[in-house]
């Protein structure tokens, strides 16, 4: 499971998150659209993701994931074959809105939500390493550039739905629901032989999990969320605009500024990898305030950069701190609240965090349109990551809630 979603993952950044960049650039190019309108399909793919983020979490804690990513799968795909048809701004948004429903009923939540089921004690190396399909899609950017310049963007764009229904629909057939459904146990203990000494080992927990309503009554739940769409401000604007600067800014052409999205990828890996080895160990709230800071630092060297040194520095800084980071934010709200309601808990935080995915585009488009240069939107964003390291410090874990005698929540 954890290799399926890394696969289906890697589909999805590789040809829709970190390569949006680069059909910006052309589409640009292409049609004379401006930033602003270009940003704002990622914008439209935020809000949909926020409308159905809490349905996806009633119906995936009620009926499992596995039949949600399936569908997720043949929608994307419909989606990029639409892409590849449109000739106006409007048909732009209607196939990218399609996409972006794919995108959500077969992304990051789902996935995510059906390994936390399966993973406790390693769970932050479960989710880190279903990670890395995210950061090696990176790794395609540059293939997927050479794609557009040698093929067009619209066979790229008809070529990768047909490549996501021939690899993805496979993949998603490995997903499964809980592992009690199965016989099985979370990390892979096995289930008690008989109902009395299941039910003796539910006895002995004097606390319980958070329902969706409980966790939202904490502070750590506005924290995280908080936190984690501050992260994502830096994140998406980077995704969609970092290419167009280094092209229109620093003076590089396309498949030289997607190298440089390539060695980011190369230092998200790295980030994973670190993650991997200490999620486990180590408070995760800490390092994602330490990687807030470095986020910021990343953003301010691609901003101001004037060498290449700068650059790499961006791609260093960045690439470690979301690799590191980005599993955590999941696995941080399991540990917190427990994961008899997770998805829905995932669902109803994601509408905060994508308010940062929406308005780090479309700040980082308007300031540049405005200004003439992405300086003065990448400032302002990199200060916004800073102060988001004092959410995750000031996010402490809450008391789970406690049992009454006879084992009801009370």
């Amino acid at each position: 499971m954890v290799a399926a979603g890394g696969g289906i993952q890697f589909l999805q950044a590789s040809l829709l998150l970190q390569s949006f960049g680069a059909y910006v650039a052309v589409l640009r190019d292409a049609f004379g659209w401006s930033k602003t309108e270009l940003s704002f399909a990622a914008a439209l793919h935020q809000m949909e993701a926020a409308v159905i983020g809490p349905i996806l979490g009633w119906i995936i804690d009620r009926f499992g994931a596995q039949g949600v990513i399936r569908t997720g799968i043949a929608v994307l795909g419909i989606g990029f074959m639409l892409l590849s048809q449109i000739e106006t701004l409007i048909a732009f948004y209607g196939a990218f809105i399609v996409i972006a429903l794919g995108s959500s009923m077969c992304g990051f939540m789902p996935l995510n939500v059906s390994l936390i089921y399966w993973f406790e004690r390693k769970r932050a190396r479960a989710l880190s390493t279903l990670g890395l399909g995210l950061a090696l899609g990176g790794i395609a950017v540059p293939l997927v550039a050479w794609c557009m310049t040698q093929y067009g963007w619209r066979a790229t764009a008809f070529g990768s739905g047909v490549l996501i229904l021939l690899a993805g629909l496979p993949l998603s057939f490995v997903m499964r629901g809980r592992p009690h459904l199965y016989g099985e146990f979370v990390d892979g203990e096995p289930l008690p032989a008989t109902p009395s000494r299941m039910q003796a080992a539910h006895r002995e927990e004097a606390t319980r999990d958070f329902t969706a309503r409980e966790a939202l009554r904490t502070p750590a739940f506005w924290l995280l969320s908080l936190g984690h769409g501050f992260a994502l401000l830096v994140v998406s604007a980077v995704n969609v605009h970092a290419i167009t600067h280094l092209k229109e800014g620093l003076g590089y052409s396309v498949e030289a500024a997607a190298l440089y999205i390539m060695l980011m990828t190369l230092a998200q890996i790295g980030g994973i990898a670190i993650g991997a080895a200490t999620g486990d160990r180590f408070d995760k709230r800490l390092i994602c305030a330490g990687c807030m800071v470095m986020h910021m630092a990343g953003l301010l060297c691609l901003t101001y950069a004037t060498s290449v040194t700068m650059i790499v520095g961006f791609a260093l800084l960045h690439g470690v701190a979301w690799g590191l980071r980005g599993p955590f934010m999941q696995a941080i709200r399991a540990d917190y609240f427990g994961v008899s309601a997770i998805a829905m808990i995932l669902g109803l935080s994601f509408t905060i965090v994508v308010l940062g995915q929406i308005a780090g585009p479309m700040l980082a488009g308007i300031l540049a349109d405005v200004t003439g240069n992405y300086r003065s939107g990448f400032t302002i964003l990199a200060l916004f990551a800073g102060l988001g390291s004092a959410f995750f410090l000031l996010a402490k874990k809450p008391p789970r809630p406690a049992l009454a005698a006879g084992g009801e929540p009370q």
